[in-house]
């Protein structure tokens, strides 16, 4: 903002366009999108509220409140870090820095455990590893509002976010163990269902990832080994204890992975094992069921 544009009145509609025309200048992606999102955000107001106000001046709180928060996303900050909330499954969820910000992708994955588990909808049992904001685990147990879901993470900053998610979204039959994967579990526990989206990229990729992820997303949730495949050999290699008979497992998988994975599943005695493919038409999720 320029010493000749401050002696002006700022309107939405003004720094909305220059807020715009800043992001796309610097390369950020979506530049008009985040820009709406996060004025909005700066506001309290929704964004069809920008089109309708566009010529109301800002007020100068709602003015230093948007521009540190333009500050912070010209560093390739998530968007959902700075307002604190993504959307999920047609439900908002908290997110911050100490859990990975949900992706549509992973919607496909919940489709997947819904279906496979339709037989039991009305008691299932699952278990949600590498839980991280609890989207997943809390979509469940609300989607099958009679069953009980339980859910794990190694990261303690994980499981305060998950379980804020659960209570305020009221998912109350969700419950919480700490701990690397299956080790946040009572190990007589059985389940209908297993479901993870584990840590994929393999190592070496982690430096081409976009900024925002690379630089601000928390490692460990992205960090798979040096082939990406580490966890998911894991999980499928420690899911039948777990498994009540005919239960399933279904996990997220990267970009040319999910053949390697449903060998593992095969390996491991799953049969029925399926591939299902994201809204990009990449195969997203694998899934089996224990014989």
């Amino acid at each position: 903002m320029t010493q000749r544009d401050a002696a002006e009145p700022w309107t939405i509609g003004k720094i909305l366009e220059w807020a715009t025309n800043d992001f796309r200048a610097r390369g950020l992606p979506n530049p008009r999108l985040d820009a709406e999102v996060l004025l909005a955000f700066a506001i309290g107001d929704s964004r069809v509220k920008l089109i309708v106000d566009r010529d109301r001046p800002l007020l100068s709180t709602e003015l230093a409140t948007f521009r540190e928060l333009v500050k912070r996303r010209r560093t390739s900050e998530p968007v959902a870090y700075l307002t604190g909330t993504r959307e999920f499954y047609g439900r908002t969820f908290r997110v911050d820095a100490r859990v990975l910000v949900p992706r549509p992708d992973t919607e496909i994955l919940l489709d997947v455990a819904l279906a496979r588990t339709a037989h039991v909808s009305l008691s299932m049992r699952a278990l949600d590893l590498c839980t991280g904001s609890g989207c997943v685990a809390v979509t469940l147990a609300l989607e099958r509002p009679t069953g009980t879901v339980h859910a794990t993470d190694v990261s303690s900053g994980a499981i305060a976010v998950a379980r804020e998610n659960a209570l305020r979204l009221g998912a109350y039959r969700v419950s919480f163990g700490l701990g690397d994967l299956f080790e946040g579990t009572d190990p007589a526990a059985r389940f209908d269902v297993i479901v993870s989206n584990p840590p994929y990229i393999a190592t070496a990729e982690l430096a081409e990832l976009a900024p925002d992820v690379r630089e601000h997303e928390p490692r460990a949730a992205l960090d798979g080994g040096p082939n990406g495949l580490d966890l998911l050999r894991r999980i499928v290699e420690g899911a039948p204890r777990f498994l009540r008979d005919k239960g399933a497992l279904a996990v997220e998988v990267g970009a040319g992975q999910a053949s390697a994975v449903a060998g593992f599943f095969v390996t491991r005695g799953f049969a029925d094992v399926r591939r299902a493919k994201d809204y990009g038409g990449i195969e997203r999720v694998v899934s089996g069921r224990l014989e």
